[in-house]
């Protein structure tokens, strides 16, 4: 770690320990490839990480991150290259199994809870990418995850905002299955049709669609579905999750990889996630 000045979003000793194996283990992978960016490496993959959590927390542009982290296109060139290898994915993986044993909960989660959420897009992200949600009146993207029942990301799917959830929710529950063999029931709402019910009990999983009680108005906790409502609260902590500004949706699913990973990480080490307000 570089001797600068630390900013609210980096990295405790703490919380970089429950990292730093898997970031070290990828670049003595790619040091056995001769894949090294700068041979030999010249960057502390920490400092690296740090500029990535500043870019999603404080959601500023690449190009205008503090001159006290390594260039930002350095940064974005990491950036890149861990999401194409899945590490995002990974560490979230590692983290919600550590969070969940800690919790007394077996590792593998048995039931799910699936939603979307629809979000405008910046100028940026090519109008191929981009869609309209109908419903909710929004040009954008389409953020679909599927939780476990405490809230933790299972995975997650990055769609144009005109691709019916349960299009989007097929491929997810694809993955669920195979990635999550334990999981046997599942919750959605009534944006999820029938027929995405029988896919997954085709697949073994019993998915419930949740329906508001006949006659109620207004806002009303829906059972189990309050869950992933509070995920996508979570993940807005993080500003460059409150509109799509990532150019490829590849790279618009790491961000949300990666404001779960920053909450599990502060989780598993009692460190508190400060919120604007307390700012």
């Amino acid at each position: 770690m570089s001797d600068r000045r630390r900013y609210p979003s980096d990295l405790s000793d703490a919380r970089w320990a429950l990292i730093e194996p898997l970031l070290t283990s990828w670049r003595t992978e790619q040091a056995r490839h001769g894949l090294n960016i700068g041979h030999p490496p010249r960057h502390d993959l920490r400092d690296i990480l740090d500029a990535v959590l500043y870019v999603a927390r404080t959601g500023i542009p690449w190009r205008y991150l503090p001159h006290d982290y390594p260039h930002w296109n350095t940064v974005y060139q990491y950036f890149g290259r861990w999401e194409q290898a899945g590490l995002f994915e990974h560490l979230n993986d590692l983290l919600r199994r550590r969070v969940r044993e800690n919790e007394g909960r077996r590792p593998e989660p048995t039931a799910m809870v699936i939603d979307a959420q629809s979000v405008k897009t910046s100028t940026n992200v090519p109008a191929s990418d981009q869609g309209v949600d109908v419903g909710k009146k929004i040009v954008g993207r389409k953020r679909s995850i599927v939780i476990d029942t405490t809230g933790l990301l299972l995975t997650a799917l990055v769609t144009a905002a005109s691709i019916q959830d349960s299009t989007a929710g097929e491929t997810l529950i694809n993955r669920i299955a195979s990635a999550h063999p334990t999981i046997r029931k599942g919750w959605a709402d009534r944006g999820y049709r029938e027929y995405l019910v029988d896919h997954a009990a085709r697949l073994g999983i019993d998915l419930e669609i949740v329906r508001r009680s006949p006659g109620t108005r207004g806002f009303v906790v829906q059972p189990r579905r309050w869950a992933v409502e509070r995920t996508l609260g979570w993940l807005m902590l993080h500003r460059r999750l409150a509109r799509d500004y990532e150019a490829l949706p590849a790279r618009s699913t790491a961000m949300i990889y990666i404001a779960m990973i920053s909450l599990m990480a502060r989780r598993l080490t009692k460190e508190s996630t400060p919120t604007w307000r307390g700012l």
